[in-house]
């Protein structure tokens, strides 16, 4: 829900293509200084997003990113991936929890 959320975000700030885009990667140095500062502006705006809307453990483990596709990418990987353990650690905590006097199922 959130990497959809976000995409949508991202793509409404004209930011999604220094994510998962054709402006991935910095232009090359030949190019104007005004293209190339321009450039840096938006995978910062797309940083500065990834990173202040997500919990502090995920943050862990983006800190060290160099460029939004980076980061977006270890988000896929990470949100990909099956945790039984703690999948069955959140089904066992719903299972205690309780409303009133009723247990939910």
């Amino acid at each position: 829900m959130w990497a959809t959320c976000m995409e949508s975000y991202l793509q409404g700030q004209d930011l999604w293509e220094v994510v998962d885009g054709d402006e991935v990667t910095q232009p090359a140095a030949e190019d104007a200084n005004c293209i190339l500062r321009k450039w840096k502006i938006k995978p910062g705006k797309a940083m500065f997003a990834l990173k202040t809307t997500i919990e502090e453990e995920m943050l862990e483990h983006i800190r060290d990113a160099k460029t939004p596709k980076e980061a977006w990418d270890t988000f896929v990987t990470l949100f990909s991936k099956k945790n039984d353990t703690r999948l069955q650690l959140l089904e066992n905590e719903l299972l205690s929890m309780a409303q009133r006097d009723m247990t939910i199922a």
